[in-house]
């Protein structure tokens, strides 16, 4: 599956997964594993939402 995340979107979801993981984690909830979805999403480079709509943030300099 190719990338489909610009290096701003990947630094934004795993910025933000971290900070909702932790924040979740310090009250001690089960929903801290709602922060894995950004945080992998951005460590991937792949949206799966983003392939099913189909749209990229990327620059295509290839095309």
């Amino acid at each position: 599956m190719k990338s489909n995340l610009s290096i701003h979107d990947r630094a934004i979801r795993f910025v933000s997964g971290v900070i909702i993981a932790g924040l979740f984690i310090y009250q001690n909830s089960a929903l801290a594993a709602l922060g894995l979805i950004p945080f992998v999403t951005g460590a991937v480079g792949i949206c799966p939402l983003y392939a099913l709509i189909g749209i990229s943030t990327l620059k295509n300099d290839n095309a």
